[in-house]
């Protein structure tokens, strides 16, 4: 398969694989863990930054059946959802757009049933629009409560001291049925004394805002994301909003030993994607070459290496230049020199016996080997967030089993 996918185009270049099994069991183990405390709970998948970089029309398809709820960002997104669920005869789902909106994008929204988030004082301003539109049902909207991240949302005592009294005469258009907010400090600590903080304004947010405005109840209450869907059962509510654990990925160092305390176990998070790219040209190099811009790496012996068409260009973090390692034939091969805008040049000495073509792992497994994201993020003096986020749009993506 990987010579089908790398020639398959008539180019040379790295791609992506998405396992539709990894996610499945992924959706399996969360569903789990949110439900042990009892009660159903929805499960939501979040879905912004072309899902984690997955490839949001790659992944759509695989998560829409498995869930109860889908987050987006943007409102172009919501909407491409929307028209996915159309085209194929599949029974709407709840979407919740979860970033900023302008007028026109909340009439849209709410001609197709999507749902959004009140964030701040902006939102007197889509009344009238929303008015104007003739919608034949009010956009469903979810008031978000900062309880201590400082970003979007009211908090508790903007609630109180009545920034929302507009709401009290525009529910014809805006009809209140959900209330969020979003933990500053799960991640990064094994103890949750700020987040218990967060969870008091919360309870206090909640309190005044149905004190404040009409709202629709039961409202749905959702406040955790993968850390605390894992590690803070009281913060579990009505629906979790699952984005890292989703794909695979632990949020943290820290949320695997929380998770072994608070649930006695670490639970199986499977790495949805893999990275694998086609060598360019494998040959052999003298002793004493140098490699790469800058002759950052001199050969001490006779080296065969192989030229890899990935590079930064591609979301190849620069930074890890001269650390890096890929996988070829289940050996880990360094990443000799600086990467470069579209190679890099890897030392497969050891890991071939000849010059023919070969296809290395830059994230994923092979053979025995395992090259986690979080190991390549390091090296670049990152997070397994921003680096898989940044892989590019361009990379094709290929759904496996």
């Amino acid at each position: 398969m990987h010579e089908d996918i790398a020639g398959g185009t008539g180019k040379v270049a790295s791609w992506l694989e998405l396992s539709a099994g990894a996610l499945a069991a992924n959706v399996a183990t969360l569903r789990a863990v949110a439900t042990e405390t009892g009660g159903p709970r929805a499960l939501g998948a979040v879905l912004k930054g072309n899902a984690y970089g997955h490839g949001l029309a790659q992944m759509l398809p695989l998560v829409h059946p498995l869930v109860d709820l889908l987050y987006f960002i943007t409102a172009a997104d919501a909407l491409a959802a929307r028209a996915h669920e159309r085209g194929r005869g599949l029974a709407p789902k709840q979407i919740l757009v979860i970033g900023a909106l302008d007028a026109e994008e909340a009439v849209a929204l709410a001609r197709a049933g999507v749902d959004a988030v009140l964030a701040d004082g902006s939102w007197r301003e889509m009344v009238a629009p929303l008015r104007q539109a003739k919608l034949e049902r009010p956009l469903r909207v979810h008031v978000h409560v900062d309880t201590g991240l400082g970003r979007e949302g009211f908090t508790p005592g903007q609630l109180t001291w009545g920034e929302l009294d507009f709401l009290r005469e525009a529910g014809d258009v805006l009809q209140v049925v959900g209330v969020l907010s979003h933990f500053a400090n799960t991640e990064d600590v094994t103890e949750q004394m700020y987040a218990q903080a967060q969870l008091d304004a919360f309870e206090g947010g909640l309190k005044a805002l149905r004190a404040a405005v009409p709202v629709h109840e039961p409202l749905q209450r959702h406040m955790a994301a993968s850390a605390a869907t894992l590690v803070l059962p009281q913060a579990r509510y009505d629906a979790q909003r699952v984005g890292i654990s989703l794909y695979g990925f632990w949020p943290s160092t820290e949320t695997r030993l929380s998770a072994r305390l608070v649930l006695g176990r670490v639970p199986d998070l499977k790495p949805v994607l893999a990275w694998r790219s086609p060598s360019q040209v494998v040959k052999w190099l003298s002793a004493g070459s140098y490699i790469g811009y800058g002759c950052t790496h001199r050969c001490s012996e006779a080296t065969r290496v192989a030229v890899l068409p990935v590079g930064y260009f591609d979301g190849y973090p620069r930074l890890v230049s001269g650390k890096a390692h890929v996988l070829v034939n289940g050996h880990r091969c360094a990443v000799l020199g600086r990467v470069m805008m579209n190679h890099i040049i890897v030392d497969v000495t050891r890991a071939t016996h000849d010059e023919r073509p070969l296809t290395a792992t830059l994230l994923g497994v092979d053979g025995d080997e395992h090259l986690h994201a979080e190991t390549l993020a390091s090296w670049a003096q990152t997070i397994h967030y921003e680096l898989v986020t940044r892989l590019g749009a361009h990379l094709r993506r290929v759904v496996v089993p």
